[in-house]
């Protein structure tokens, strides 16, 4: 995965079945620092029965950052991407610099 072309994330897993989609990050301790979920299609996210916060990136069909989310704590009912969210990107919190995603960036992933 790259953002703005540079090397991003070591490792993505993409959900885009109905089950994984469901299922997320639900049952995990943590997500190691520089993996991420990415949920195709998904315009909302909620962290309900989770054990750990989260940061959300929010993306568009072409992969532009719509909306950026930090610090989702557990037991959060919803959190909206905004007009034009169509995927979401899930993060461990913090590990992320503050600057580093911003609206308008472009994230690329290659489907495996």
């Amino acid at each position: 995965m790259t953002l703005n072309g540079s090397p991003f994330l070591r490792r993505v897993e993409i959900a885009q079945s109905f089950f994984h989609r469901s299922r997320g990050l639900l049952g995990r301790d943590a997500l190691p620092r520089e993996h991420g979920l990415l949920i195709l299609p998904c315009c909302s996210i909620h962290t309900l029965g989770m054990r750990f916060a989260i940061d959300a990136i929010f993306l568009n069909r072409e992969g532009d950052v719509v909306r950026v989310v930090r610090d989702v704590g557990a037991g959060r009912f919803l959190v909206a991407g905004g007009r034009g969210a169509h995927a979401t990107l899930e993060l461990s919190a913090g590990w992320l610099p503050r600057d580093a995603v911003n609206a308008g960036d472009k994230i690329t992933w290659t489907p495996v």
